[in-house]
């Protein structure tokens, strides 16, 4: 079945607490059930790794086992754990398939983990099919990375909702490694 990428700028910047900060929002349609996808983006939460290709590593912090309302982990972008995001998780909806991540620390990334933030939403389209939804709010540090960091994290989001259906489809593991192959499998689609 082919996958519906819908992708939606909005206004690009908006004030949070007096700050400016740039928002995103993405979606795509794919072929599994809302259940499916609710567990692999949300009540594996600690376990992103397994089905994202920029993130090498990821772990529970904090005590937490699962993903709920307060779970904590930290995701390593690179070998050396410099490049990391230690992320909660915040208004944790199951019945809604919704629930807002926060970043509360943030390695070598030019982001203010005080105003940055994303929104994860699974909608069921009919039993096969579920939509994924991301909203997003950042702020840089610096400021003027602002542009640059809004078209990276576009790229990682697209690239995680590729990620999640052929995790889903084949049970394999998502890597840096494997993810150049993966991805042309879905190219056309």
């Amino acid at each position: 079945m082919m996958s519906v990428l819908a992708i939606a700028f909005l206004g690009g910047v908006v004030k949070a607490q007096d700050k400016k900060v740039k928002t995103f929002s993405l979606e795509k349609t794919l072929p599994f059930s809302a259940d499916q996808i609710w567990k692999v983006v949300a009540e594996d939460y600690g376990k992103v790794a397994d089905s994202h290709p920029r993130i090498i590593a990821s772990e529970y912090t904090a005590g937490s086992l699962r993903g709920e309302e307060g779970a904590e982990r930290i995701c390593y972008f690179n070998d050396q754990k410099t490049q990391f995001l230690h992320e909660k998780i915040k208004d944790w909806n199951p019945q809604e398939m919704s629930y807002t991540n926060t970043i509360f620390q943030a390695g070598k990334f030019p982001v203010d983990p005080a105003y940055t933030i994303g929104k994860w939403q699974i909608i069921p389209v009919d039993e096969n099919h579920s939509r994924v939804v991301f909203n997003m709010q950042f702020r840089t540090k610096p400021a003027m990375m602002a542009g640059m960091m809004k078209g990276s994290f576009t790229k990682l989001v697209q690239d995680y909702f590729v990620a999640i259906e052929h995790h889903l489809a084949t049970g394999e593991k998502v890597t840096r490694d494997n993810f150049k192959e993966v991805k042309k499998l879905y190219a056309a689609r």
